[in-house]
């Protein structure tokens, strides 16, 4: 095994998802620190709460793009290994950046950016779980989940054994950044899409 080649792919896939794009973005536009608008988040759900859907849009993709690019940076130096570890890296990251003291995003984009980038089949069918689940019920949060969930199964049934310890790793990640808004979920106190958060 090529340890030295994965330790790269962990250090630089970390560094790469620890950019944090919806701070830097917002300040920019010169709307002040994202950190202080809605539940504080940095990524494009709490960026779309200023207002600016263009921004929000913006933040999506860099999220999302920042853990594709990491993991097929790696997947194109090292190996299809690599790459599925640099994009976990890039996810751990953007949930965990050093820079502001280990306290980022949720996960979210850079979820589906890592499953596009490396299993695509396996990232449009979480998408459209995430899309079914927020039409019918219109909660963004539970199709977060319910994608997050949908995502280790889908990948085992199509025979993609080490994508799906990727997704299970990334789910259990996902479940404990959004455990408040589980327990909003549960008490029927999460903010409904189009709602205005309290």
């Amino acid at each position: 095994m090529d340890y030295l080649g994965y330790a790269a792919a962990i250090i630089g896939g970390y560094l790469l998802g620890s950019i944090p794009f919806g701070l830097v973005i917002t300040r920019m536009a010169g709307l002040g620190d994202i950190r202080a608008v809605g539940s504080g988040n940095i990524g494009a759900t709490n960026v779309l709460r200023t207002g600016r859907k263009d921004l929000a849009a913006a933040t999506l993709v860099l999220d999302a793009g920042k853990a594709g690019a990491a993991a097929l940076i790696f997947w194109a130096l090292i190996g299809r290994e690599a790459g599925l570890i640099a994009g976990a890296a890039a996810f751990t990251g953007h949930c965990f950046p050093v820079w502001l003291k280990f306290k980022g995003g949720k996960g979210v984009a850079t979820f589906f950016g890592v499953l596009l980038a490396t299993a695509w089949p396996v990232g449009l069918s979480a998408a459209a779980v995430w899309l079914a689940t927020a039409a019918i019920f219109r909660f963004s949060s539970l199709g977060a989940l319910a994608a997050a969930a949908a995502a280790p199964v889908i990948a085992w049934f199509l025979g993609m054994a080490d994508v799906a310890a990727l997704c299970l790793f990334l789910a259990v990640l996902i479940y404990w950044l959004h455990r408040a808004n589980i327990q909003r979920l549960l008490k029927g106190e999460e903010p409904r899409i189009g709602a205005k958060k309290a």
